[in-house]
């Protein structure tokens, strides 16, 4: 048993406690129910309750969500379009978010899926100052993935 300042009260029957918590006009509270005397603790409910909420509330805006944004490109890509995807992918990075790069591959060019890995390696490399791969670059179905991070600066 802890009492509502949290001084130890020490082992008593459940009538007791809840008879000197009705008395401070509080609650009692279960903390360890598994324990082998279950610890329990005086408090107001309510109020703890009110608080919790405003910590999880608190958490809950204090988090950061990582988003995924994808850039597409194809097998056989100009110069100009790669360099706007590449700025893109920049773009996504410094807003914090995860890159996902994926090649589609259609018809025939299936056969061809090495060209598509050298796209992919070609756009790693110039991603690489900016960029950590986090997942390489892996031909699933008909389309090629990779994921590109934010690298760790040690923080």
């Amino acid at each position: 048993m802890i009492g509502a300042e949290g001084e130890q009260l020490g082992v008593m029957a459940t009538r007791d406690a809840m008879a000197m918590a009705a008395e401070k006009d509080l609650d009692l509270v279960k903390i360890a129910p598994t324990a082998a005397p279950p610890v329990c603790k005086i408090m107001d409910y309510g109020k703890f309750r009110f608080e919790q909420q405003k910590k999880d509330k608190e958490a809950r805006k204090n988090q950061k969500i990582v988003d995924t944004k994808e850039i597409r490109l194809s097998l056989n890509i100009d110069t100009n379009d790669f360099n706007t995807k590449v700025g893109h992918a920049k773009r996504f990075l410094k807003e914090g978010n995860k890159v996902k790069v994926s090649i589609r591959f259609r018809g025939r060019e299936m056969a061809h899926t090495e060209l598509g890995l050298e796209v992919m390696k070609r756009f790693a490399e110039v991603m690489a100052g900016e960029a950590n791969i986090e997942k390489q670059p892996k031909l699933e179905g008909r389309s090629m993935q990779m994921f590109l991070a934010v690298p760790n600066s040690g923080k």
